[in-house]
């Protein structure tokens, strides 16, 4: 029953990020495995542990930040969905729906950031970086002309996120072409349908202790450890084009 809950009640809340796309994947799964072998089946029900060193990211981000981004950050988000989920539970079987909105902004709100913190980790890592290779290298040239234009964009848009938020290349399946979004706190501004393949943080908590105010900064450097052998891994899985 409780897993029936979350996989329906997520995605009729998180539709902004393509949910059904996301979370059919997401939920533990046989398919994901293949995806993510260092966390195996994943579910957003719980924090995976994370699939590398906590000092495995510096000297772009340090060990601290990324200590706390995944034990505090990340960790709240999951309690939050559990408990939200448990909420609108109890208020179907009382019949009760007099909180409900409250109850589907905090569904959206958990939700995006578990599924989000979810890719964000499992696609950086140390010894990456470069530029892209296979499908998802052949896609970028074709979309933005180059992968110069294409990391123009996408740092761009990271960096100029208004307050919180993230920077997202995602496959948008009705064009079948990629896109760059700008997700402003993260239930707001994204795009109905697509598959987020890899997102920049921009949230402070993400930057801060090393950072402080410089995002730029950040950005510039989270070049460094995006892992596009696991980009193309989470195409191949879940957005191969017909």
């Amino acid at each position: 029953m409780r897993d029936e809950i979350s996989r329906r009640e997520i995605i009729g809340g998180i539709g902004a990020l393509g949910a059904l796309g996301v979370l059919s994947g997401a939920l533990p799964t046989e398919a994901v495995a293949s995806s993510l072998p260092s966390h195996g089946s994943v579910n957003l029900l719980e924090l995976p542990a994370l699939p590398y060193p906590e000092d495995a990211l510096e000297p772009v981000i340090d060990k601290e930040t990324v200590k706390i981004h995944h034990d505090k950050h990340f960790a709240a988000y999951v309690a939050g969905l559990n408990k939200t989920l448990k909420d609108i539970e109890k208020a179907r079987n009382t019949g009760d729906f007099e909180h409900i909105k409250a109850m589907s902004r905090d569904l959206a709100f958990n939700a995006s950031g578990v599924i989000l913190h979810w890719i964000y980790f499992s696609t950086i890592g140390p010894k990456a970086g470069g530029v892209p290779t296979g499908k998802v290298g052949e896609l970028i040239k074709r979309d933005f002309g180059s992968f110069e234009t294409f990391w123009k964009q996408f740092s761009a848009a990271s960096k100029n996120v208004e307050a919180s938020g993230w920077g997202i290349l995602a496959w948008e399946p009705f064009s079948k072409k990629l896109s760059i979004l700008e997700a402003e706190k993260h239930q707001n501004l994204t795009s109905w349908g697509v598959m987020p393949l890899m997102v920049c943080d921009v949230w402070e908590h993400a930057y801060y202790l090393k950072y402080q105010n410089r995002r730029a900064d950040y950005v510039d450097n989270f070049a460094k450890i995006i892992d596009w052998n696991k980009v193309e891994d989470r195409f191949t899985t879940y957005c191969e084009m017909k």
